[in-house]
């Protein structure tokens, strides 16, 4: 398997108790891999802490923190309270990003094709199998659409973007909801599987008229052209930071600190919101056994919740609202290692 990899590894000393070198490893969602390997390299620059994170999906970053192979897990798909509880673990939100329908036709540019939920739903069950359907020919009345068969690209292994995709499809399909549902593995009843936002994209860029789906940032790497999805007020809406940041305007009245932070904005009110926007999540222990890699990893997450959301926004990713600083951070303050809280020591 080819799975993408941040590999930094380095030493510092922090504190009496961390007289050895440290290594921080986590692994899980591809959705955020982009931003994740930009900040590693920013944090290994300023700080000489070394990151390893593998992007082998949200289900497989969920079982390696459980296992405790690893200091810390992502996922796209925030785990329900008694899931944390029952594992020991606590969540904090990381940055905001759009999953985004990603087009291989020749002549489209970004934005150009339109596309509403229930024929997105339509294209993805197999319903829809010709580009130049009349149902797509509807919405996109000015657009050259080929006579040419659709591939569909979905993912293979356990996702997070997996969830956030049928999510919204269940929302806005009735169909979709009863014979398919929302989950980060489904039974897909077509289509070419691919591991991780990474294969998708590959896929779709390999496969003359596929459509598939990713995170905002892997198509604006990989200059994939998006199409405009649209959102619950009925307008088309081509996801940018701007309407990604929409769609969390509500979020703050909907999440409760106190718990976990968890929180949907799928096809959320406003004209300008981008139908498909989630936060992304790190999965920490409430525990730890190593202090000084528990200090790193504490001073690592308050890094990236606050000087590294800057540094996300050209990857295409949307940064967190200001207004959760206190709540991650009160949050952080409980995590021990042998017993003792371990931000007076991560706290720069």
């Amino acid at each position: 398997m080819n799975f993408a990899k941040i590999t930094l590894a380095a030493a510092l000393a922090l504190s009496p108790l961390a007289a050895n070198a440290v290594d921080i490893s986590g692994a899980g969602a591809t959705f955020p891999y982009p931003v994740y390997a930009k900040w590693a390299d920013a944090y290994k620059k300023e700080t000489g802490i070394g990151l390893n994170y593998q992007s082998i999906g949200s289900g497989g970053g969920i079982k390696q923190i459980k296992a405790k192979t690893v200091t810390f897990g992502a996922s796209d798909m925030p785990l329900k309270p008694d899931d944390l509880e029952k594992s020991g673990l606590l969540q904090f939100p990381m940055i905001m990003g759009g999953v985004v329908p990603v087009v291989n036709l020749e002549g489209i540019k970004p934005g150009e094709i339109t596309l509403d939920g229930p024929t997105l739903a339509s294209i993805f069950a197999g319903e829809i199998t010709k580009w130049d359907d009349a149902k797509i020919k509807a919405l996109n009345a000015s657009v050259n659409l080929p006579s040419k068969a659709i591939a569909v690209v979905h993912r293979s292994d356990g996702s997070g973007t997996t969830f956030l995709f049928t999510n919204y499809l269940a929302t806005v399909s009735p169909t979709w909801a009863s014979k398919v549902g929302a989950n980060s593995s489904v039974e897909w009843p077509v289509g070419l599987g691919a591991q991780g936002n990474e294969g998708v994209t590959a896929t779709v860029k390999q496969t003359p008229g596929a459509i598939g789906y990713v995170e905002l940032g892997y198509a604006m790497i990989n200059k994939l052209p998006a199409g405009a999805v649209q959102n619950k007020s009925g307008k088309f809406v081509t996801p940018a930071l701007e309407s990604i940041t929409e769609a969390a305007a509500g979020a703050m009245r909907a999440m409760d600190p106190s718990t976990d932070f968890r929180v949907s904005i799928t096809n959320p009110d406003g004209d300008k919101a981008y139908p498909i926007a989630s936060f992304t999540w790190f999965l920490l222990r409430k525990q730890y056994d190593d202090a000084p890699k528990a200090t790193a990893l504490v001073k690592f997450v308050w890094w990236a919740e606050t000087e590294g959301q800057s540094r996300a926004e050209p990857l295409g990713y949307a940064p967190l609202p200001k207004q959760l600083r206190p709540w991650i951070e009160a949050r952080l303050k409980t995590i021990t290692a042998g017993g003792k809280p371990v931000w007076t020591t991560a706290a720069r």
